[in-house]
């Protein structure tokens, strides 16, 4: 296959806002996380729940994919996990763990819906240069481990594959731009973004959390141009579909139609115009949400399963109203539902027959300030009906209102959230799937939706 080859630049970083996530989705975990000496529980039922819980991982360090990300391949019972020095199958129904593919520098992107073959790419050791690595894109078939080439990018990061596993998405910059000035860069080309601090004009030291604000800020003024790209999975072809200043991030191929790519802005949420479409010739560019007040914020989007609706956190104003809305890229119609400071996550989920939301929770820290938001949850989405059965006139162009009824499933008060649980839901919508620290290691579990008994 041929090499992809771009200008000697710096490749892309990429932070998905509040979460906190670094390049291809998968968050950089802190060193500081606690390490277990003994092992975690392999199968238990939460006494604050009643929810079966069991742990699918067998070695310290595995990790499932992020959110939106889609680590299942089509025979519905296989999930796809990085393991220490590998990528690996586990059996959903029988829990056993299988590597596929060994080696160093391995980063899992995720599954194919059609074909079987999952995604992964390999990046030599630092070498100590300015620039970041080349980066080859492979493919290989989960049941075989054989594998092969798709092609080398330059610089930049592959993000998602489309419904007929056709093409590659990803995005490219023109410079790299760390968040934190003076960061140190990992083995692997990304920096630690660990430790942001920033002053107020009077020299008075700011919090964390508005530090991150100013440096997420600076990145986005940048305006370090930008290009999202596909990548033909056949032939290796690179072609551009958008251009761009702005910082683009969070690409997501539709996993129903082929064509439909969503992306965001990257920035401070309060400030950035955050969800947009494009399709894969760059057409039909759209914005997904306006807002309608100050410090109103929308992130941490996902499509439904069947591509249909594109459903994110809406919070109006940021920290204070909390929703999960959704927008259906067919009619244009608007849901909001509703839910509580303490069940505010951060990432929500659902699941694939679209009955079904879940939550990874919080922690007192994070945007929501949740006293009470270390939990997974389980919501069950209610519309709000016509009082008398009497509504108005344009009630067809108007949102449509509703709530989530919710669940406790985990409790998550041992975890430390700076490694995100990312939740996902299995194919049959029995079991979500999560990774955690609540036992030392990071580790990961599921929780069965039913309770236990």
């Amino acid at each position: 296959m041929p090499r992809l080859t771009r200008r000697a630049a710096a490749g892309a970083l990429v932070l998905a806002g509040l979460g906190g996530t670094t390049r291809a989705g998968t968050r950089a975990v802190p060193a500081s996380l606690p390490q277990s000496t003994g092992e975690p529980p392999r199968d238990w039922i939460d006494p604050d729940t009643g929810h079966r819980v069991v742990r699918l991982s067998d070695e310290p360090g595995s990790a499932s994919l992020y959110f939106h990300q889609n680590a299942y391949l089509p025979d519905g019972r296989t999930l796809l996990i990085t393991t220490p020095g590998s990528i690996s199958a586990v059996d959903l129904e029988t829990r056993a763990i299988r590597p596929i593919i060994r080696g160093e520098g391995l980063t899992l992107l995720f599954a194919g819906r059609r074909t079987g073959d999952f995604y992964f790419t390999r990046t030599p050791r630092d070498d100590g240069a300015s620039q970041p690595l080349a980066t080859t894109v492979y493919a290989a078939n989960a049941a075989t481990g054989a594998e092969r080439v798709i092609g080398t990018i330059a610089s930049g990061s592959i993000g998602s594959i489309n419904a007929d596993e056709t093409l590659l998405l990803g995005q490219w910059a023109e410079r790299d731009m760390p968040l934190q000035p003076n960061a140190t860069r990992g083995r692997d080309g990304r920096y630690d973004q660990a430790a942001y601090a920033a002053n107020w004009p009077d020299g008075t030291p700011m919090t964390f959390a508005d530090a991150k604000e100013v440096r997420l800020n600076d990145r986005l003024e940048a305006r370090i141009p930008m290009e999202i790209f596909t990548l033909d999975v056949q032939t290796g072809e690179r072609r551009v579909v958008h251009r761009a200043t702005d910082w683009l991030n969070h690409l997501q191929f539709s996993p129903a139609d082929p064509g439909q790519i969503m992306f965001c802005h990257e920035g401070p949420w309060h400030k950035v115009d955050r969800i947009w479409t494009i399709r894969t010739d760059g057409s039909g560019l759209t914005r997904v949400h306006a807002r309608t007040m100050n410090m109103e914020i929308a992130g941490h989007e996902w499509f439904s399963s069947d591509g249909r609706t594109i459903w994110y956190d809406l919070q109006t104003p940021r920290g204070q109203k909390f929703t999960v809305a959704g927008y259906d890229l067919e009619t244009g119609t608007r849901t909001h539902y509703h839910l509580e400071r303490d069940e505010w996550s951060v990432h929500f989920n659902s699941s694939h027959d679209g009955t079904l939301f879940a939550g990874d929770g919080g922690d007192a820290e994070m945007v929501a300030r949740a006293r009470d938001g270390k939990w997974l949850y389980l919501f069950r989405p209610e519309a709000i009906p016509d009082v008398a059965g009497l509504h108005a006139p344009n009630a067809a162009d108007l949102i449509r209102p509703g709530l989530f009824r919710s669940e406790r499933l985990v409790n998550m008060a041992a975890h430390d959230y700076r490694l995100e649980p990312n939740i996902t839901f299995t194919p049959d919508n029995r079991w979500i799937v999560f990774r955690s620290n609540m036992h030392g290691a990071n580790h990961v579990y599921a929780v069965e939706v039913a309770k236990a008994g």
